[in-house]
């Protein structure tokens, strides 16, 4: 009897084994820091470019010198009395009626007079080679303390007109007689005028009267500034005329003040 084999079912494969977990990376190693650089070194200042000869900005500059007034050489024979000593006083000069030539002297006689510029202008004309330009300045001097002059000078530079100015002004320096000649006050200080004047100059009529102590000046602007230049402290003052014309308008104060030592 034949043996018949019966095959069996095949049995279901079991479940493949997962494969164990895969084994991590160890932490790479982190990079040391970077050295840092050295600070780099500062370039030196750069060579400045000058224009005109100019000097760099790196050198000190020179002290600026300030102009130096020449020595007073005297010319005539009144500035050589006046430089030996032999005259010491301008009244000396004015009673023996010399004519004072030379600016020195009255530096030398009144080392106190203050020099103020009043008035500057342009002054323009027409000529044959074109339009021609100069400058105007005029000048008071004085010592607040009986002395006043005005002068006027003309050039082509400011500068140079505002020194002739200064000159002619020293040159026309007068004396000037102070006193208490107001009825409200009567004291014996010198404060103002001794008594009423007038002067005039082109359009100009400048009337100068006598105040009580304490008023003031009772005058305009520059009107006023030549007073005290004068050394009045207290006065009333009143014009007539183009009197914004300074050069009208000190030349009649300078003429009013003068009546006071002609007159008194």
């Amino acid at each position: 009897m034949s043996q018949t084999t019966q095959s069996k079912p095949s049995g279901r494969g079991g479940p493949g084994g997962r494969g164990g977990p895969g084994g991590r990376g160890g932490p790479g190693g982190r990079g040391g820091p970077g050295g840092r650089g050295g600070p780099g070194g500062r370039g030196g200042p750069g060579g400045q470019k000058t224009y005109g000869g100019g000097k760099p900005s790196g050198q000190a500059r020179r002290p600026r010198r300030e102009p130096e007034e020449e020595a007073w050489i005297p010319k005539t024979i009144l500035g050589k009395k006046v430089a030996s000593g032999e005259i010491n006083s301008i009244e000396e000069i004015i009673q023996d009626g010399l004519r004072i030539q030379e600016a020195g002297i009255i530096k030398k006689l009144l080392p106190d007079l203050k020099s103020e510029v009043i008035d500057v202008g342009i002054i323009q004309k027409m000529t044959s080679n074109g339009q021609s330009t100069r400058f105007k300045a005029i000048v008071a001097t004085g010592n607040e303390n009986g002395y006043l002059g005005v002068g006027q000078g003309k050039s082509k530079q400011m500068r140079i007109a505002i020194e002739k100015a200064t000159n002619q002004a020293l040159l026309n320096v007068s004396p000037i007689k102070l006193g208490c000649g107001s009825w409200e006050c009567r004291c014996d200080q010198k404060h103002s005028v001794p008594f009423k004047i007038r002067g005039k100059g082109g359009s100009v009529t400048i009337e100068i009267i006598p105040a009580p102590r304490g008023l003031g000046l009772v005058a305009g602007g520059k009107i006023k500034r030549l007073l005290q230049l004068a050394g009045l402290k207290d006065a009333w003052t009143t014009a007539k005329g183009s009197t914004p014309t300074m050069n009208s308008t000190s030349k009649a104060i300078l003429d009013c003040l003068k009546q006071t030592f002609s007159q008194g």
